[in-house]
């Protein structure tokens, strides 16, 4: 195939030709993005609207809530579309915007999920002096910080992809995934963008080895605490972070701890839709189900709303 310098569109891996099947992946990605938006907004709705969890955890909560709709925006909504048209194409521009949007919110995860690691180290094993350390202003810097760290790693991620060559548009997955432009490029320049994933492999296991050390102290801290009451409210705050963490780390392990190989198969598109859409999916549920104060908050939400739908039917 002739050389493309320049590309008007790519053509993402196609889930199946029958237009049943077609029809099928976009119920099944509808009702994904639809959960996964709802959950989320759920979440920074009642943290919004009960003063009770204005604190540094419930802060961090909500910025992870709004990471995981954009991470997940960023992808499905293009399936859905070419699902239901029957298409397979996506712009230059669309992809582009894919890569950048998608490395945004994906490192801009990882690092909160690390800050909220330190929120809770310092809160168990040094609960006299939280207020001090992590104060408002404190958690707006580094809310800001993990934000701007985001974006300098999709700058440099997008212009590190799309200074290569591409000899193909075919991109073997069903969105824009760096790993697989870079098979389709055919000039040397795709060695510069290898260099930086390596560069985030590293400071990605740096966050994790970060975050198991934290929790390691966390644990040792709370066995030293005297009552089981007290152990069991230590780690109800804790659970809810280190579960989400586990299923981060265990999803990416699934896509990428398997033998590489030069085609997709559907194996491969279920292990990326694992470590791209469960995790976001998930992660309301995970805190729901583990914090009372969040429980607390979606029934005092849900009650209003009833109390409110009540009233309107009254009139």
């Amino acid at each position: 195939m002739s050389n493309f310098t320049f590309m008007s569109m790519f053509l993402l891996w196609d889930f199946s030709e029958r237009r049943e099947l077609q029809i099928l992946y976009f119920f099944l990605f509808l009702a994904m993005y639809l959960t996964t938006i709802m959950g989320n907004l759920l979440i920074i709705v009642a943290v919004a609207l009960d003063h009770h969890l204005h604190t540094p955890m419930y802060f961090f909560l909500t910025n992870l809530a709004m990471e995981d709709i954009g991470s997940v925006s960023v992808i499905i909504p293009k399936s859905i579309y070419n699902s239901i048209m029957n298409k397979r194409s996506i712009s230059y521009s669309g992809c582009v915007a894919q890569v950048f949007f998608y490395s945004f919110f994906a490192a801009s995860d990882l690092f909160l999920l690390t800050v909220m690691a330190h929120d809770r180290y310092v809160a168990i094993c040094n609960p006299l002096q939280y207020e001090a350390i992590m104060h408002r202003g404190a958690c707006m810097q580094m809310a800001v910080a993990v934000w701007i760290s985001g974006l300098l790693n999709s700058m440099l991620h997008t212009c590190g992809t799309f200074a290569n060559t591409f000899c193909s548009n075919a991109v073997s997955q069903f969105f824009c995934e760096i790993p697989k432009l870079l098979k389709l490029s055919c000039s040397q320049i795709y060695l510069v963008e290898v260099g930086l994933l390596l560069l985030a492999c590293i400071i990605a296991l740096g966050c994790f080895t970060f975050i198991i050390v934290t929790y390691m102290q966390i644990f040792s801290a709370v066995l030293r605490i005297p009552s089981v009451h007290g152990q069991k409210k230590a780690l109800s705050t804790c659970l809810p972070h280190l579960t989400v963490v586990s299923v981060l780390i265990f999803s990416a392990l699934f896509a990428y701890a398997k033998p590489p190989s030069n085609d997709s198969s559907g194996l491969d598109i279920v292990f990326t839709m694992i470590y791209t859409i469960i995790p976001p999916m998930l992660n309301p549920f995970i805190y729901s189900m583990r914090n009372k104060e969040i429980k607390t908050a979606l029934w005092k939400l849900l009650d209003l709303g009833h109390s409110s739908k009540a009233m309107f039917r009254g009139k």
